[in-house]
């Protein structure tokens, strides 16, 4: 079979309602991720496979090509690294999983931070370009920070240039492909705990079986029952922990760990300069309220998943001392210099 007859009968199978194997959506992938592919057949896979939900196993699938195609940070004990990317697409709060990542950082946890730029102008690339962060550091740069500051920015178009290949047919069909869902599932430096938000409740499933196939350490995913693709401090929210290849869902509630239940006005970013003013009134002011405690709450589940805390009450208070002493700021403070220092070592091995 032809590169190019992987990914044809791969979108026949999808046409007549079938679902595909790991190999066969690997296959696929194989081709696309290639270059050699036509966009009209890319366009076609995908805008076929949007019409349903994924399964597990066609994540799975997916996610080993795009890794094994990544440029990839070399790390000791990556299983120990923790991410907090979501996917994005629920209503825009204030990059709750960048902030959860540097509090986290603080803790003692070292985090391979994954994440891109955004339709709407204020995502995690964004953000933390307003922060001071270099997010376009070489992967030496990257390693430096993760070494020294416990926390780096994996930015995706460095990481995933095979991916550029799709991109003209993903912003022609103007709507979210299972590109959208691969992201958190490709972390560059094989993070073994992650933290991953779904825009919609109908992902949390096949992505925590997408998770557990790829071997994850200690991983959860979740999306809260008022939308967001966060845990939510305004609503209740759905969570499914993957750890040994077995899948335990639990619903998580603010006042249960202490917190206050705000309203999701008070965690709504309506610009860039919105977002990055939550962040740094919550980590370099000091200031309390909704954001602070939508962090701290983010942050205690990811404080578990780390092994850093044994209960989501112990992780709230870690948080909260690690913000109060300051040490969520001079995580921040020297994650600025050091991102923003040139590194002529060849210490990150570059695969």
């Amino acid at each position: 079979m032809s590169n190019t007859e992987h990914l044809l009968s791969a979108t026949r199978m999808l046409k007549e309602g079938k679902s595909l194997t790991s190999s066969e959506i690997s296959g696929a992938f194989r081709v696309i991720m290639s270059g050699n592919a036509h966009d009209g057949l890319i366009g076609a896979f995908l805008g076929i496979l949007a019409t349903r939900v994924p399964t597990g196993e066609e994540l799975f699938g997916a996610a080993v090509v795009m890794k094994e195609c990544a440029k990839c940070i070399d790390f000791p004990d990556a299983s120990s690294l923790l991410d907090t990317c979501g996917t994005g697409g629920a209503p825009k709060t204030f990059n709750v999983s960048t902030a959860a990542g540097i509090v986290a950082a603080a803790c003692g946890v070292r985090v391979a931070k994954h994440g891109n730029r955004s339709r709407t102008g204020r995502g995690s690339a964004e953000v933390l370009e307003q922060l001071g962060i270099n997010i376009t550091a070489a992967i030496e740069q990257q390693k430096r920070c993760l070494e020294d500051v416990g926390i780096c920015f994996c930015f995706a178009p460095k990481h995933h240039e095979a991916v550029a290949h799709v991109m003209p047919v993903r912003k022609s069909l103007g709507f979210p492909t299972i590109f959208n869902l691969l992201g958190p599932l490709t972390n560059p430096c094989s993070a073994g705990r992650q933290l991953l938000g779904v825009w919609d409740d109908i992902y949390v499933e096949p992505m925590a079986e997408a998770l557990s196939a790829l071997g994850t350490t200690n991983s959860a995913v979740a999306h809260s029952l008022d939308g967001l693709d966060e845990i939510s401090i305004s609503a209740p929210t759905r969570i499914l922990f993957v750890r040994d290849g077995s899948l335990v869902e639990e619903l998580i509630r603010p006042e249960d760990v202490g917190l206050s239940r705000w309203d999701i006005k008070d965690v709504t970013a309506d610009s860039l300069s919105d977002a990055t003013n939550f962040i740094r009134d919550s980590l370099v002011e000091g200031s309390t309220g909704a954001p602070r405690d939508m962090t701290v709450l983010n942050t205690s589940v990811a404080l578990m998943l780390a092994g850093h805390a044994n209960t989501l009450k112990e992780g709230v208070k870690m948080a909260s001392e690690a913000i109060d002493s300051g040490a969520a700021r001079n995580t921040l403070q020297n994650w600025v210099e050091v991102s923003n220092t040139h590194i002529s070592s060849t210490d990150t091995k570059e695969t």
